[in-house]
């Protein structure tokens, strides 16, 4: 039986979508149990499942405000530390939470602690593209590491190549690297040493430099950069996205009688391609490098989301790559060392 702990106080509605979404997840799957951490009174109204669902009333939760190290520390007994605390112990084998991201890295990297060898987890959220040959974009970092040496990059790029094979189902990721040019020989000095250590790194199938303005055309499955680019990237697809469809919207629902009758016919093909680039169906962000799967949903996340994050946190801990990147790390390779 797989345990899922369950940070219910954190996001924007908590603890509503997510214990709706745990209800969703405990009718769905019948090999997992859910610890839900939280409030007990305001998490009883909404839960429906009476079997393998446990509450475990904590009396403090971390706010989207706090700042995220002196919270976890200070705040002993708020619901996500109590669910992180759970994973150390091995009470659950993954954490989920829709809270402050910066108190859930930490949470993470503190309590549930990094993976032997591994310099720096990284946050990892799995993105739609446009290409069906790769339709999914796995963006590595984005956002726990602001600063990174070339090490770093080799490194998120092994654990990310673990998890679109075990996870996502690709046999051979493509592997690219972030930067403002496609030669070799582009980029700042980070990027130029990263570059040569993907090159040279024979497990990876590593494609060559990528620029942000074919990502969503899906040249490759993996993309490969330090978490300040990778967090301003996501941001940017992210706002772009919303932006175009708003503005699809209102020119449709803002002209005249033959816009609006156009708007109809098209209604069901625009909601089609919204659903497509609906990045919350593969789950949440994943901290890979740490020593079970943390998963930081979307703050906004509703109870589909929170489903498909209890989904995906089911299938990263079926699918052993946490063991497999422990067991590739602990081999101590010079390489992936940081210096």
């Amino acid at each position: 039986m797989i345990r899922i702990a369950v940070d219910a106080m954190g996001g924007d509605f908590a603890p509503e979508s997510a214990v709706k979404g745990v209800n969703l997840a405990i009718a769905a799957f019948d090999n997992i149990e859910v610890l839900l951490f939280g409030d007990q009174d305001k998490i009883r109204p909404y839960l429906e499942a009476t079997a393998r669902v446990e509450i475990i009333h904590t009396p403090e939760k971390i706010n989207g405000d706090d700042e995220p190290v002196r919270a976890i520390r200070k705040k002993k007994n708020a619901s996500m530390v109590l669910a992180a605390q759970a994973v150390k112990e091995g009470q659950a084998d993954a954490l989920l939470s829709a809270g402050n991201t910066g108190a859930l890295l930490a949470s993470g990297l503190l309590i549930v602690g990094r993976i032997k060898n591994i310099d720096r987890p990284g946050l990892m959220p799995v993105l739609p593209t446009a290409s069906s040959q790769h339709p999914y974009l796995v963006l590595m970092d984005a956002g726990a590491n602001a600063d990174c040496k070339p090490v770093n990059l080799l490194q998120f790029a092994v654990l990310a190549n673990f998890y679109a094979q075990r996870v996502l189902g690709i046999a051979q990721p493509k592997i690219g690297l972030l930067n403002n040019g496609t030669e070799a020989t582009k980029g700042n000095e980070l990027s130029k040493a990263a570059y040569e250590l993907l090159a040279a790194e024979t497990s990876l199938d590593f494609y060559g430099n990528v620029e942000t303005k074919t990502l969503l055309d899906g040249p490759v499955d993996i993309v490969v950069t330090d978490g300040f680019t990778g967090n301003a990237v996501l941001k940017t697809l992210e706002g772009t996205s919303k932006t175009l469809f708003g503005l699809i919207k209102s020119q449709l629902l803002g002209g005249g009688l033959k816009t609006k009758l156009g708007a109809l016919l098209v209604k069901d093909a625009l909601s089609g391609l919204r659903d497509n680039f609906d990045d919350t169906k593969q789950g949440g962000a994943v901290l890979l490098g740490v020593k079970a799967p943390v998963i930081k949903a979307h703050g906004s996340s509703n109870e589909q989301a929170i489903f498909n994050a209890i989904r995906q946190a089911r299938t990263i801990v079926e699918s052993g790559i946490i063991q497999e990147a422990t067991d590739y790390f602990g081999q101590e390779q010079p390489a992936q060392t940081e210096e």
